[in-house]
């Protein structure tokens, strides 16, 4: 249901009393401004709902209500903005209660959202098990995503999507080892790292039934930020990759600045220690090639030391690709790790 904020106030009043029977329940609005949801609302008890949406709907009181809905399998909070902001802790104190839930979308609308979080409390010693979880989607700042990583574990979780806040410093131990200790997202043996216009992010997917898929986005503009931000996550936010295949692909080439020293590019590619499939898209090949083209003598095998193929998307490249390919070509087999290059449409 879209409401506008000159009714929403009407809407909640009516909706005060209990609706034991209620299952499903979905509120939108497209103002900035609309009036919190009071803790009254459906008398604080919704003890059959299944499927619950929120869009600039802020509700801070909403833990409470989701005390009593033991049956929910959908909880969809969107655009979440500073009045309705939901310390971590509540949430998950809420979200234990849920043992039926399968989807969880928390989406934040800024970073200010939340506390001083220098002063947030260290994770309990104890977790809890969210059984049916397998979908996870959330956006927001780093130090919200720790604490809730901290506090669940979800064993059959097949789709984790998060999308991050910029900050200088991404370091998140407790989301690497639930990652650790989902079965479903380790392993993931495809790596696409991919550079558009506002976002930088990588995907991480199996092609083995039964495993997930994990999306780390970063809301940043300039390339340089972008690449950095993503060799933070690779390397502070991330299980060690054990990934074979890396895609690369940049967007909009004519929005970027070559600004990018070639030492960022280079501490991107450390952390893909497994990679035996190098895809290059015919924007990042240029700014990738000259890269490699400088790793020579006991350098040669630095960055992708189990490199076999190099996949160059397009027609055959020429010009300086097509010189820097042939040297790290030659670099590589004096070093005994020859390597094949192909095009890749």
């Amino acid at each position: 249901m879209y409401i506008p904020s000159s009714h929403l106030g009407n809407v909640l009043a009516a909706m005060q009393e209990q609706f034991p029977v209620l299952t499903h329940l979905e509120l939108s609005s497209s103002d900035e401004a609309v009036p919190a949801v009071p803790n009254s609302f459906l008398g604080g008890y919704a003890p059959r709902l299944e499927f619950l949406w929120l869009n600039r709907i802020p509700f801070p009181g909403l833990p409470k209500l989701l005390l009593s809905a033991t049956h929910l399998v959908q909880l969809y909070l969107v655009n979440i903005s500073d009045s309705g902001f939901i310390s971590p802790e509540e949430m998950v104190d809420a979200l234990a209660t849920l043992s039926r839930l399968a989807a969880l979308h928390l989406d934040f609308q800024s970073p200010q959202s939340g506390p001083d979080w220098a002063s947030r409390r260290p994770p309990p010693p104890r977790r809890f098990v969210l059984p049916d979880l397998t979908n996870v989607l959330f956006k927001g700042v780093s130090e919200y995503l720790e604490d809730i990583a901290a506090r669940i574990e979800a064993p059959r979780l097949k789709y984790l999507d998060i999308t991050l806040f910029n900050q200088i410093l991404f370091d998140t131990p407790q989301f690497i080892q639930f990652i650790s200790r989902t079965p479903t997202l380790k392993a993931l043996e495809k790596a696409r790292v991919a550079f558009t216009d506002g976002a930088a992010r990588i995907n991480l997917s199996s092609v083995t039934s039964g495993f997930g898929e994990l999306t780390v986005k970063i809301l940043c503009r300039e390339l340089d930020w972008q690449v950095s931000s993503l060799e933070q996550v690779c390397t502070s936010c991330l299980p060690p990759l054990s990934t074979s295949d890396l895609y690369i692909y940049m967007d909009k080439v004519g929005y970027w600045q070559d600004n990018v020293e070639n030492m960022l590019w280079l501490e991107l590619l450390y952390p893909f220690m497994a990679v035996k499939n190098f895809y290059l898209s015919k924007e990042v090949a240029p700014r990738v090639v000259p890269v490699l083209q400088e790793l020579v003598g006991g350098r040669a095998t630095e960055v992708l030391p189990t490199l076999q193929n190099i996949f160059l998307e397009g027609p055959q490249p020429s010009g300086p690709v097509q010189e820097g390919i042939g040297q790290i070509v030659t670099t590589r087999e004096v070093a005994g790790h020859p390597i094949v290059v192909s095009t890749w449409s």
